[in-house]
């Protein structure tokens, strides 16, 4: 057998720790499973059970993959020959499109080189076990030539050997080499997975996340690659069929899925392997797991435990040989010969048939076939997931805690209409102990897999007495009762509880999204309040401009409220603010009152003021951070939150982002979900969030910088410090002299970085004298003695496309674009643009133009966008503003049908909370959002409304007792 990669050995110790992360249900039961390797008919075993590549010499067989690509490159271009290659953009939108889609051709070539592989000699005294694995080395070796290309798109591909050397389409790297995208060695013909499986990871990622199999290819290819997510999903659309940043995420979790199967199959088999437990069979189960439960179910019985499964304790009295002469050789069976009268286990006949049970009972519970009809057959009956008040609970329960699970004390659902709240709900409420859960499958499946046991898939090929008949019939029962059954309770509760937590996940990411992209209120100056009882209400009024102008606290709530009312108007008329910001926490529907009752007054005449509501959601934990600190030094945390809270409303991007995610609180049992999971998918939509709006380089700040694809905090802090050091940014080229930002960096953020033209211009037009003199070129050379990174005064000149969406790697095509259209860079963003693009479009089309222009409509349309944005577009201005108002309205003055206008707070699967100003949100529950009344002008995600929409609603229902409101959607505003 070939030896296992090093790699595998140095990563076990880090995989272990990733069954932490399994749900409770499988760690704990499979520990105790009778479970052992798996014993199938010769028949079914796999001919080429597959291991990772030897690491000793082979025969030579370089030459052959090189003159494949040789042949291959020469085809492309050829295939190509029509289009003018001379330009080096236009050679990599060739490029993107050969990846995107292969030609006949190339397919042919891939049969041609295939037969050039040598034979690797075999060796003398090779099991066939060993023999076995070396022709799937071989296999491995040989390009995939089952490629069925379907209107030059590639659909599908069957052989094993997609993913790990071959994929459906080679992008060919071409000589010519644009800013920011580096030329590759590709090393060969083959693109691998670092753990080979039996399955091919792209049909397996298709399957699961009902992505095309060559978008999935293509995914694969661009995340090994170390694109982001931002950058995949808005200048590569071509390749990836205009997936959204939601489906990127959720392939690429998939994906991560798949690869941690993978890496643990890996671990156990060189783990098995050193203890010499590893047999033909089991090795081919183990390369057949697709999940965690799988692998689990397979590897239990070899985990290193104190006494063993009851089967390998019959397999080491030597009780092996007659369970399997029971099914292949029953008329020679003579269990009495099997007695020994002064062993423990072999005393008595009961005792060995006892044994032989427990193995044949192993064997069926191992059976892919086995499992697969039994899995199926659950597919077609009705399994139902039920739960009731824990005994315990219910006697020495919080009786407060055990009201929260009123709805599951007697619940029952069946599992393929169960929704995914309900089975967080459950899962919290088992782990509290105050229900138990259990799977009930009907006991027609049991009647039914156990007929086709004995009578099909294990019919013993002789005629057997009746006493080694019952031995079978109680072997499938046993199989089924203790291993079967549990594993598939296991199962169902592992996909129920992953989904659920999934789709949660997913949820908190589009409410944060939503939340995110809040549309700022500019050029106002706010007072943000941080409402208190005790310690007063904490103000903060900032400028236009986000700087502090003034802090203060005034107490309102103890019997002081007149008094300060003075102060609060001298604050507003000395700053001309009319605008104010109060937070949600403690005491606001008391500080609401108060400001409404003195604007209903006039008292803050001549000024017209407003209020609104905001989240005040982890503005306590940001003021006594570092960053905090750091950016407001010498004020009190106390007053540092009511800043916040006023920027929120200013720009809630930019504030939010200095929170951490999962603070913000627009989710659903967040802190019941795996941890690893929601930090990576909401750091992932703060990222996809703040790169989409694109930040200003020369004025942002560090923390939001961060967030941008590509950056972290290290090249963030680099940035900075080369704008103190040097002065502002002029262009998108000079973001390659700052430390750390390599060109696979400067590819994925440089398109989301912006450069405010007139502040350059202003900028550039003071320097002009310093530039043209002698002591610029001294500071140059002064500046960095390295050679590598010069300052050549062309990368001083300002590029009006660093203004606009528009990727350098793109520039080339822009400016011929332009040319086309007879327009110049001066006319970014004008309505002259747009009427020139407008009457070249119409007259060429848009495929026509990027015909002509040798590029994918996909970039052109970017370009296009670029090019007519305004300046100054922000991507926000589409989404809500915060709702201000200047009256309140208290619960005891609703009533049933009355037509209110709110704000969405949160969205969760089972409706979407409301706050219609009364203190306590409304739910919309689910059934009442449909299609018909939602806006038809706004592109949406998906069906559901967001955090910050403002809606129109009907009140259905009163709770007082349980403040509870029922509302009914109108229509969204």
């Amino acid at each position: 057998m070939s030896s296992l990669p090093r790699r595998v050995k140095s990563e076990a110790k880090a995989l272990k720790s990733e069954d932490d992360e399994l749900p409770l249900f499988l760690n704990s039961s499979s520990e105790s499973e009778e479970e052992e390797e798996e014993w199938e008919p010769k028949s079914k075993i796999a001919k080429r059970p597959r291991l990772p590549k030897k690491n000793e010499a082979k025969p030579k067989k370089v030459a052959a993959p090189r003159s494949a690509v040789a042949r291959k490159r020469v085809k492309k271009i050829a295939i190509k020959e029509e289009m003018d290659v001379s330009l080096p953009i236009a050679t990599v939108e060739d490029n993107r499109m050969q990846l995107l889609k292969p030609k006949e051709e190339d397919v042919g070539t891939k049969q041609k080189t295939s037969n050039q592989k040598p034979e690797v000699p075999k060796k003398a005294g090779m099991n066939s076990f060993q023999e076995n694995n070396i022709k799937s080395l071989e296999n491995d070796e040989k390009p995939s030539t089952s490629v069925p290309v379907v209107g030059n798109k590639v659909k599908n591909e069957e052989s094993d050997n997609v993913a790990f050397h071959e994929p459906p389409f080679k992008k060919i790297k071409s000589t010519t080499c644009p800013e920011g995208k580096p030329v590759k060695n590709l090393g060969g013909n083959k693109v691998k997975e670092e753990f080979e499986m039996n399955w091919d990871i792209v049909q397996a990622l298709s399957e699961l996340t009902n992505v095309e199999p060559w978008v999935c290819a293509n995914l694969i290819r661009l995340f090994q690659e170390e694109n982001t997510i931002p950058f995949i999903a808005r200048y590569r659309k071509e390749l990836i069929n205009n997936l959204e940043a939601d489906a990127l995420r959720e392939v690429q979790q998939t994906l991560e899925e798949l690869r941690t199967v993978a890496k643990k199959t890996h671990t156990m088999i060189q783990k098995l392997k050193k203890e010499g437990k590893l047999s033909g069979s089991l090795f081919t189960a183990l390369l057949n797991c697709r999940t965690l439960e799988e692998l689990d179910h397979v590897s239990a019985p070899y985990k290193t435990g104190s006494k063993g499964t009851k089967a390998q304790r019959a397999k080491q009295l030597g009780l092996e040989p007659a369970a399997l002469s029971l099914l292949q050789n029953p008329m020679e069976l003579n269990l009495f010969s099997y007695i020994r009268p002064n062993t423990k286990g072999l005393s008595t006949i009961q005792e060995v048939e006892a044994g032989v049970q427990h193995i044949l009972a192993d064997i069926f519970a191992k059976d892919k076939d086995t499992l697969d009809f039994v899995r199926k057959l659950c597919q077609q009956r009705y399994i139902c997931i039920q739960s009731a008040l824990a005994k315990v609970s219910s006697k020495n329960g919080n009786e407060k805690d055990i009201d929260k699970f009123q709805l599951y004390h007697e619940f029952s659902c069946n599992i393929k209409n169960i929704q995914h709240h309900q089975i967080l709900a459950i899962n919290r409420g088992e782990n509290l102990k105050i229900l138990t859960v259990k799977v009930n499958i009907p006991d027609g499946v049991k009647n039914e897999f156990c007929w086709w046991c004995v009578n099909e898939r294990w019919r013993p090929k002789q005629f057997l007495k009746p006493e080694l008949m019952r031995i079978l019939r109680n072997s499938v029962e046993d199989a089924y009762k203790r291993l079967i059954y549990p594993l598939l309770c296991r199962e169902f509760r592992s996909k129920l509880t992953s989904d659920a937590e999934k789709e949660s996940v997913m949820m908190f990411g589009r409410n944060l999204r939503q939340l995110l992209l809040t549309s700022p209120v500019r050029g106002r100056t706010l007072m943000g309040v941080d409402p208190g009882y005790k310690h007063g209400c904490k103000l903060a009024i900032i400028s236009p401009t986000s700087q502090i102008l003034h802090t203060d606290v005034v107490y309102l709530h103890s019997g002081q409220g007149f008094r300060e009312a003075e102060k609060i108007k001298r604050l507003l008329l000395q700053y001309n603010c009319s605008t104010i910001v109060i937070g949600n926490g403690t005491a606001c529907r008391e500080t609401e009152a108060y400001f409404a009752d003195l604007i209903m007054k006039k008292y803050f005449a001549p000024l017209d003021v407003v209020y609104c509501i905001v989240s005040e959601a982890g503005a306590s934990i940001y003021s006594v951070s570092p960053e905090a600190s750091k950016e407001m030094p010498d004020l009190d945390p106390n007053l540092r939150s009511a800043v916040s809270i006023a920027r929120r409303v200013q720009d809630p991007l930019a504030e939010l982002v200095k929170i951490e995610p999962k603070h913000i609180g627009v989710g659903m049992y967040q802190h019941d979900v795996s941890q690893t999971l929601l930090k990576a998918t909401l750091d992932s939509v703060v990222e996809e969030c703040v790169s989409f709006v694109g930040v200003d380089i020369n004025i942002c700040s560090e923390i939001l910088l961060r967030h941008i694809a590509g950056l972290n905090a290290n090249r963030a802090k680099n940035i900075i410090e080369w704008r103190e050091k040097n002065g502002p940014f002029i262009n998108r080229e000079q973001l390659k002299e700052v430390k750390g930002l390599g060109p696979k960096t400067f590819q994925q953020c440089a398109g989301f970085i912006r450069f405010n033209q007139e502040y350059i211009k202003t900028f550039c037009s003071s320097k002009k004298t310093e530039l043209g003199s002698h002591a610029l070129l001294t500071k140059a050379g002064a500046q960095g003695k390295k050679k590598s990174k010069p300052t050549p005064c062309a990368s001083r000149q300002p590029n009006p496309l660093d203004q606009t969406c528009i990727h350098p790697e793109s520039y080339n095509i822009a400016m011929r674009f332009l040319s086309f259209i007879g327009g110049n860079t001066n006319d970014i963003g004008k309505s002259d643009m747009q009427q020139k693009v407008n009457a070249v479009i119409q007259k060429e089309g848009l495929e026509g133009t990027a015909k002509s222009l040798n590029t994918t409509v996909h970039t052109l349309q970017l370009i296009i966008d670029g090019l007519t944005q305004p300046e100054g577009f922000d991507i926000r201005t589409d989404f809500d503003k915060p709702d201000f108002k200047r009256s309140i309205v208290c619960l005891e003055d609703l009533s049933v049908g009355t037509v209110l206008t709110g704000k969405v707070e949160n969205a969760t699967p089972f409706g979407v909370f409301v706050d219609i100003g009364v203190g306590k949100s409304g739910l919309i529950p689910v059934r009442n959002i449909t299609e018909a009344k939602l806006s038809k002008v706004k592109k949406r995600r998906s069906l559901g409304l967001g955090p910050g929409e403002r809606v129109e609603v009907k009140v259905l229902n009163i709770d007082i007792a349980r403040l509870r409101i029922t509302l009914d959607l109108i229509r969204v505003l």
